[in-house]
């Protein structure tokens, strides 16, 4: 399939079933998590599901920080020439180096400081144990976490997206069957869903790795010159797809606390729910982002401005229609989502409707504000990317939510993510428009 010459309509949704499902899987394999560790521990196991989730944010984030960044650079010089793919595969050569290096801190970190990170995710003595048992065996995997991302950037700019896809099921499909098998059957409880989610990640990286025996593998490690200019412009274009998934856990750290301190163990519960149900829905806008990237990429270092506006279009139209849903979903059928993911009580399911009603209509806007970010990685322009993520991720959210509770009282938490997706959207649409008359005419 040649992204510069092919129809773009069919290629781009080629690249988008395989990403949905790709991103799907990857969403199951903490929602799997949630839902049998609820059902086996009741509330307390969703809230010290809800205090883990940064420990993923973290993980993955770097993965995306070096596959993202780096595959973008790749298919921005192939665009440019079809002689470019030695030095392409550089930048290749660069993010794996780089990947190796940040996954090294990660497992040091993690080995040595669960505790103390935990701590600061918002777990108190009660919920300690349970984080604990849960992280134990994910320290040992922190590589594999992080190098299933990175491949699955550049076998989607490679032109295999559809081993990318395979890869995450196979992992996946284990991960729902090992955590019923570990957490119930052999009784291990929340520890033994760190353990089918390990197994799992691992089963997909070597999925990904048969990539490398294709004839049509065109990536190659290759003696990268000047490394540490190249880890630098890998991390500056990357940065904002990074600080989505950081955001993701900044976030979580800050709804933590405020949680416990206006309101009660209870409403972290059903937080913890929400962190859920926002994975589904970042991960639908993932695939948008990851189906558009090489598309846009490689047609912005050719210079054909026509099919660039064609991608954005459908994947502006993707990015509503799944908001649509997701939304409804959760304005229809609240509780339904309480059901899946844990054992709820009387309490819970009298609190939960009004939480995910209103936090939801934040869904209304968030897969088009991440798809933005996304594409203003692939047309080069990382600082745009930089700021929208950055305000949507830590300023202006983190500001509502510590301030809403304090002047409206500790409901008024819940709005502090749908007012900030609709100024991140306000902005970030302003800057698309900008960006896409900008370009240039070439089809």
């Amino acid at each position: 399939m040649d992204l510069l010459q092919d129809r773009v309509k069919p290629i781009y949704f080629k690249y988008l079933t395989a990403a949905f499902g790709s991103a799907l899987i990857s969403a199951i394999y903490g929602v799997v998590d949630m839902a049998m560790v609820g059902q086996y521990h009741g509330p307390e196991g969703s809230a010290a599901m809800a205090v883990v989730a940064p420990v993923w944010n973290i993980i993955y984030s770097l993965g995306l920080l070096m596959g993202i960044g780096g595959s973008v650079l790749l298919s921005t010089l192939r665009g440019e020439s079809a002689r470019n793919r030695a030095r392409s595969n550089e930048y290749f050569t660069a993010a794996v180096l780089g990947t190796a290096i940040l996954a090294a801190a990660a497992w040091l970190g993690l080995i040595c400081f669960d505790r103390q990170l935990l701590r600061l995710f918002g777990a108190g003595e009660a919920l300690m144990p349970l984080a604990r048992r849960y992280v134990f065996p994910v320290k040992f995997a922190v590589p594999v976490f992080l190098f299933t991302q990175v491949l699955s950037a550049f076998l989607r700019n490679d032109g295999d997206p559809g081993r990318a896809t395979r890869a995450v099921l196979f992992g996946g499909v284990f991960n729902v069957f090992g955590d019923y098998f570990f957490v119930f059957a052999l009784d291990m409880g929340i520890q033994g869903a760190g353990l089918a989610t390990v197994i799992g990640a691992s089963l997909s990286l070597l999925v990904m790795l048969g990539h490398f025996r294709r004839a049509e593998n065109t990536l190659r490690l290759a003696r990268p010159s000047g490394l540490w200019a190249k880890l630098r412009k890998i991390a500056a274009t990357g940065f904002s797809t990074f600080f989505i998934d950081v955001a993701m856990g900044i976030l979580t750290v800050l709804f933590n606390r405020q949680i416990l301190r206006y309101l009660c163990t209870e409403e972290l519960s059903v937080y913890g729910i929400l962190i859920n149900i926002s994975t589904f829905v970042q991960c639908s806008a993932y695939s948008i982002g990851q189906a558009a990237q090489p598309i846009l990429s490689m047609n912005y270092g050719a210079g054909k401005g026509a099919r660039i506006r064609q991608t954005l279009r459908y994947a502006l139209e993707t990015a509503f229609l799944f908001a649509a849903l997701w939304t409804a979903a959760c304005l229809a059928a609240p509780n339904l989502f309480v059901r899946v993911f844990m054992k709820p009580t009387a309490s819970i399911l009298a609190i939960a409707p009004a939480i995910i009603r209103r936090y939801a209509i934040s869904f209304l806007l968030l897969p088009v504000n991440i798809f933005s970010t996304y594409c203003f990685q692939a047309l080069m322009r990382p600082r745009t990317a930089f700021l929208i993520s950055v305000a949507r991720g830590a300023v202006v959210s983190g500001v509502l939510i510590y301030l809403l509770p304090a002047l409206a009282g500790a409901s008024a938490i819940w709005f502090a993510m749908p007012v900030t997706e609709l100024l991140t959207a306000l902005c970030g649409m302003a800057a698309l428009a900008r960006t896409a008359g900008r370009l240039p005419d070439g089809t």
